[in-house]
């Protein structure tokens, strides 16, 4: 605290340093450093002392940074990480060591913008053991939604702006100079200097001090634990708050705009029971003394986990009892319990290197499944998982241009493309298959002494490991678990049924089509006519075989005669059944003999199958006809994803057969349709709610005339009182959808009124539902000018990749908008995440040779480090569809069998 007052009183008489293309004087001092992977570690942080002071009106920060290092070996030279962005004042650097009071003054300063590096060449060798090193520094409030960045809100009909940070993966560096790795964990003073004293003030922990002069303040707050500058955060702005208390003391509160304080009750909500959960599944409490939560107007990501102070999307952190819908509802819990789960997983445990990503946000998944069971068990959870997780970790695992769980990151540049279903989805999945494997006590036993043995450190993989080998007595879980996330991919087991005999052959799926020589250690269950007779093994070889006929001895019912491979769908693979054993699951799923877990993973392989070529477009929607009364939510989730794919494919494929295909998968939701009806039923279920809505935004899209008219009809009533119960927000969704089927270029009101709904709305959950309904329009005209709304100042950046939903006639002109705006997409949004997500949704849809070249040749020069496995997954998923259309297209049974279909 003192050292922070006694480096305030620079900026009372602010120097006037040079910036570092000057500073070069006989040599370039970054020679030896340039290309690295990694920082070098002779001189490793211990305590930052940061000094920030913000203007938000003219957008721009100045700072100090006092870095106690520890010298470590001998050297004239501290490297650490400054952006390109942050302009150093060389006059300010020197280092001073406390023994000696020796101060070395004016080293040489290089930067190496390509890395990100800021090199400081002294005169002579340092003296090792500890010594302060101290630079001033100066940037700009970036729009970029990274950084020390601006958000613009508006209060009382004005446009304000508030200071944001968000440093995960590598952007601290842009803020003030450090060294910028997880693995140089340090404390943290923090104090922001000169902000007006009405804003609200919030960092990683508490206020220690606050000094008022005149109509500003500085603050001052409490010394953080040791922690990676990933998680280091600042928020400056006009927020309205809402708190509670955790019995043990913690107080937690969650910050919105003023007026909103109400919306953060459910967050606040979850928040106080996850915090209880977390600390006895953990055996560990929560570590500091407070936790802010706060929504941010403009946010790149979902959320981030800080440390202490975790910052959201307003979408998910906010639930408008009277506005928001169940889907929202469910969204804010999972988002809240997965950043609370980062609390013990990344922030008290870290990865050591960006390789091991998988163990923050695997698990952060995963424990967010965990609490949410905990919380709403009503929910069932776990029947979601599989459609949420992996599911989508499979679909994204099964191209050749996936990439191990463990991925090599050899640069800052290449850490943005690991933020994947990868690194998230298939993290989770295989835990919870770990889970299964070794039981959930064992597990939950092995994460408690994991958490215990590296708090307040740094871990890798292999060190989880170790743990679990010792806490469950299974010395071949390395060995295991290896096979899972050193290599990419997932097998797909191959079964037969020969004489009472199970006969299993493992090879790699792939929806290319060529199965390589990857081979896994799979831990599989199956059962046998009902779940009573599960049977666990651990499969080890290429094939095997597994005599079952005690298990099928008793079995003379029609209906128990079935094999489910893979039981509650734990194991991350897929299942190939003979012909045979295929029609025994269909008749148990016709007659509801199975789990609707399991109903779900057959569905999805299935699927997966076709697409692969492996099992043939005809037998697929035969077999979908068994879901022809499915009303459980998971199932009817998948089905809808699969409906809504296979119908862009035919198109492709066969379009004269698009009449029969609509009409067979409306007779397939229609059921469901009739169950759960457009109002909402007293007592139903939180996924009845949900799938209401699912529901009858897929009959739009597929054209149904009854549930486009009366979405209509709702949609006007709902424009004359926006409180009216005919459009509840579980529906709104499909009238949106509806309404914007009906919208062409010479009748543009539905588009016009959904407009205005926008613009009056200030939910950010009613935006994101209007702008993820507007490009669903078969006009393509339409769609172009939706596009071109998506990317308007009208709609906040973060938020205009909803607007790609675009529907399969609008495809074409997607690409053209895509192509005709990618200069300005480019601009504005910077290389990262989000600018990726302008790529695969429209690239990947189509399904032909000739636009893959096209689309290639388009990217050839235009392509950024954080975007590339992006394009090359894109790009693969052409070659996919292409390969699938031309089967379709050679299915000589499929043009009888889809009319058959229909017409029952």
């Amino acid at each position: 605290m003192n050292l922070l007052k006694k480096c305030c009183s620079c900026f009372r008489k602010k120097t006037d340093g040079t910036s570092t293309s000057t500073s070069h004087q006989l040599s370039d001092p970054t020679t030896d450093f340039k290309g690295q992977p990694r920082l070098p570690t002779f001189a490793v942080p211990i305590r930052y002392d940061i000094q920030l002071k913000p203007d938000l009106a003219a957008c721009k920060f100045e700072g100090i940074v006092s870095i106690v290092v520890n010298i470590v070996a001998d050297t004239r030279f501290i490297v650490l990480n400054a952006a390109a962005q942050l302009h150093i004042n060389s006059d300010s650097v020197y280092f001073s060591d406390p023994n000696s009071n020796k101060v070395f003054e004016k080293p040489k300063v290089g930067k190496v913008e390509a890395d990100e590096i800021l090199v400081l060449e002294f005169s002579e060798t340092l003296p090792k053991g500890m010594g302060v090193l101290t630079i001033g520094f100066e940037g700009v409030l970036n729009d970029k939604m990274k950084g020390f960045y601006i958000s613009t809100y508006d209060h009382n009909g004005q446009k304000k702006n508030m200071a944001v940070t968000q440093f995960e993966p590598a952007y601290a560096r842009q803020c003030f100079p450090c060294w910028d790795e997880p693995s140089f964990k340090a404390k943290f003073n923090i104090a922001l200097l000169d902000v007006p004293s009405e804003l609200v003030t919030l960092s990683n922990m508490p206020v220690g001090e606050e000094e008022l002069n005149g109509n500003l303040k500085t603050v001052y707050y409490q010394e953080s634990p040791v922690m990676s500058t990933y998680l280091v955060a600042v928020v400056i702005g006009l927020f309205d708050y809402i708190e509670d208390h955790t019995p043990d003391g913690i107080k937690v509160r969650v910050y919105s705009q003023v007026g909103k304080a109400n919306q953060g009750k459910f967050a606040l909500h979850v928040a106080l029971q996850t915090l209880g959960f977390y600390k006895d599944y953990f055996q560990m409490p929560y570590s500091l003394p407070k936790l802010d939560m706060v929504a941010i107007p403009d946010f790149a990501f979902g959320a981030m986990e800080n440390y202490g102070l975790v910052t959201y999307r307003e979408t998910d952190l906010l639930f408008d009892d009277h506005h928001s819908a169940a889907a929202n509802k469910q969204r804010v819990a999972t988002v809240v319990a997965h950043e609370l789960a980062h609390q013990w997983f990344g922030n008290l445990v870290t990865m050591e290197w960006w390789t091991d990503m998988w163990l923050n946000e695997g698990f952060a998944t995963w424990m967010s499944y965990m609490a949410k069971d905990k919380l709403f068990p009503e929910w069932k959870i776990w029947t979601q998982f599989f459609d949420h997780e992996s599911s989508e970790g499979l679909r994204l695992d099964g191209l050749a241009k996936s990439h191990p769980i463990e991925v090599e990151v050899n640069h800052a540049s290449e850490i943005d493309e690991i933020f994947d279903t990868i690194s998230y989805k298939k993290g989770a999945s295989i835990i919870q298959m770990l889970k299964g494997y070794v039981g959930g006590p064992h597990f939950q036993n092995s994460l408690a002494t994991y958490i215990k043995r590296h708090a307040w450190s740094n871990a890798r993989t292999n060190d989880l490991w170790a743990v679990l080998k010792e806490e469950c007595n299974e010395p071949t879980i390395d060995k295991i678990m290896n096979s899972w996330t050193k290599q990419e991919g997932y097998p797909v087991l191959s079964v037969k049924m020969k004489n009472q005999t199970l006969e299993i052959k493992q090879s790699r799926f792939l929806y290319a089509g060529s199965h390589d020589r990857c081979q896994w250690i799979i831990p599989i269950t199956y059962c046998c006519g009902d779940y009573d007779s599960l049977i666990s093994l651990l499969m080890e070889k290429k094939s095997e075989t597994y005599d079952i006929k005690d298990l099928l001895s008793n079995i003379t019912d029609p209906a128990r005669s079935w094999i489910k491979l893979n039981v509650e769908q734990i194991g991350f693979f897929r299942v190939k059944y003979d012909d045979g054993l295929a029609a025994k699951l269909r008749y148990a799923i016709e007659h509801k003999c199975l789990s609707v877990t399991d109903r779900l993973g057959i569905l999805d392989d299935s699927f997966a199958l076709c697409m692969a070529r492996e099992m043939s477009l005809t037998s697929l929607l035969t077999f979908m006809a068994a879901y022809r009364e499915e009303l459980e939510h998971t199932v009817l989730s998948n089905l809808i994803k699969i409906i809504g794919k296979i119908e862009r494919i035919v198109a492709d494929a066969r379009p004269e057969l698009m009449n029969y295909i609509k009409q067979f998968f409306i007779g397939l939701l229609l059921p469901a349709a009739a169950n759960f009806g457009w109002d909402p039923k007293q007592g139903e279920s939180h996924l009845d709610a949900m799938s209401r809505g699912d529901i009858f935004t897929a009959l739009a899209v597929l054209g149904h005339e009854e549930t486009i008219n009366e979405a209509n009809s709702r949609f006007n009533a709902f424009l004359n009182d926006r409180n009216t119960p005919l459009l509840h927000p579980d529906i709104r969704k499909a009238a949106y959808v509806a309404v914007m089927q009906k919208v062409t270029s010479s009748n543009k009101a539905g588009l016009e009124s959904l407009l205005k709904v926008y613009r009056e709305t200030d939910l950010s959950q009613e935006k994101t539902r209007i702008l993820g309904s507007l490009a669903s329009c078969p006009d393509e005209n339409v769609v172009y000018e939706a596009l071109n709304f998506a990317l308007s100042s009208e709609v906040r950046k973060q938020d205009a990749v909803f607007g790609l939903a675009v529907s399969k006639e609008g495809r074409e002109v997607a690409w053209k908008w895509l192509k005709n705006n990618w200069d300005k997409i480019r601009t504005t949004y910077g290389s990262g995440l989000l600018l990726t997500r302008f790529v695969g949704p429209i690239v990947s849809s189509f399904a032909s040779s000739d636009k893959m070249k096209e689309i290639g040749k388009f990217f050839g020069n235009r392509t950024q480090a954080s975007m590339v496995r992006t394009l090359k997954q894109s790009m693969e998923q052409i070659y996919i569809n292409s390969k699938w259309v031309q089967t379709i297209r050679n299915d000589k049974d499929l043009a009888e069998a889809v009319k058959k279909l229909a017409n029952k």
